[in-house]
């Protein structure tokens, strides 16, 4: 029978889901037994909790090549990694493997939605997601565990991605890279030189848990401002994208989408039309994707107070910029 060209899917591709070990059940029994009397009770707890959960999760791979010609519609300063993205799935619909995507790092400034995107792709992938803030983080231990020997220590982020999900292929975003804090004894990138390679992640040990889970499905994401203050290591083990700054027809669009995403996530948004007044699109284009976000719901509140069901461009907040130029007047 004569096979036709890959087309991609004109309704959402149902997800393929096989299973995985993440972990062995058997290798949980042990250390739960050897556990002595004076264990940690909260190492003991979760020597119980992964035996009532099982190691085992789904891995999920799309049916059909999905549709993402929204996602660039939406996001079309994302473009090259959303086509880069888009290979990699196309390689995997026709045959049994799951989802495979280098690491990848999106660079650029501040706000102009570099996390959102992240969050857009674990959704459309459909794998479940794991957030990692790096911004607020000092310890190598929040990615990677802590030992139980140390007071109130718990497992890290990755282990309980893992753990708490449904899936052995997670998406994981490392937000805001650049900002980790080292101090004299921790480094918080640490874990990654590991978790980024698959042969050795496929055998990583959280500290607290001390028991192997194989990390090897995970779909990394991370966001940086500034490539200089990410180590070498780092940078080589991941597809770096710099994601430029929409120009004003991008910045419409994207205004679009966040209002429709906003108005369909709340019942009072049915009240409001599905696509706001071109004046106001122009006003919102002026800010960036984060501030837009704030800028919207602003404006639905200023509308509502206003008594409308329609947001007029005098709803929307002056950027902060503006606001503060003022000031002194």
């Amino acid at each position: 029978m004569q096979v036709g060209p890959l087309v991609p899917a004109r309704s959402p591709a149902i997800p393929v889901a096989g299973f995985k070990d993440v972990y062995d059940v058997a290798a949980v029994e042990k250390a739960l037994a050897g556990l002595p009397q004076s264990a940690n009770e909260a190492l003991r707890a979760l020597y119980e909790k992964m035996l009532r959960l099982g190691g085992q999760r789904f891995t999920v791979k799309p049916s059909a090549l999905p549709e993402m010609d929204d996602l660039v519609e939406d996001l079309p300063n994302f473009a090259e990694v959303i086509e880069e993205i888009r290979r990699q799935l196309a390689l995997c619909v026709d045959s049994s493997d799951p989802i495979e995507l280098p690491p990848i790092l999106l660079l650029g400034e501040p706000g102009i939605g570099k996390t959102h995107f992240a969050q857009r792709i674990a959704d459309l992938i459909g794998t479940g997601c794991g957030f990692v803030p790096m911004s607020s983080l000092t310890a190598g231990w929040i990615l990677s565990g802590a030992s139980s020997q140390w007071k109130n220590a718990k497992p890290g982020k990755v282990f309980e991605t893992f753990l708490n999900g449904k899936y052995a292929n997670p998406v994981i975003v490392v937000d805001e890279i650049d900002k980790a804090a080292a101090d004299g004894q921790y480094d918080p990138l640490g874990p990654l030189y590991e978790l980024l390679e698959t042969k050795t992640a496929a055998h990583f040990v959280d500290e607290f848990a001390e028991v192997p889970i194989d990390a090897s499905g995970a779909l990394w994401f991370a966001t940086a401002n500034d490539a200089s203050r990410i180590p070498e290591p780092i940078l080589n083990r991941m597809n770096v994208y710099e994601i430029e700054p929409p120009d004003f027809d991008g910045s419409v669009r994207i205004a679009r989408a966040i209002y429709r995403e906003i108005r369909a996530a709340h019942e009072w948004g049915r009240r409001f039309p599905e696509t706001p007044a071109a004046s106001v699109l122009e006003k919102l284009a002026s800010l960036t994707p984060r501030e837009m976000r704030r800028a919207v719901l602003t404006a639905f509140g200023n509308a509502k107070l206003a008594g409308r069901d329609e947001v007029r461009p005098e709803d929307v907040p002056e950027p902060r910029g503006a606001r503060r130029a003022r000031i002194g007047f």
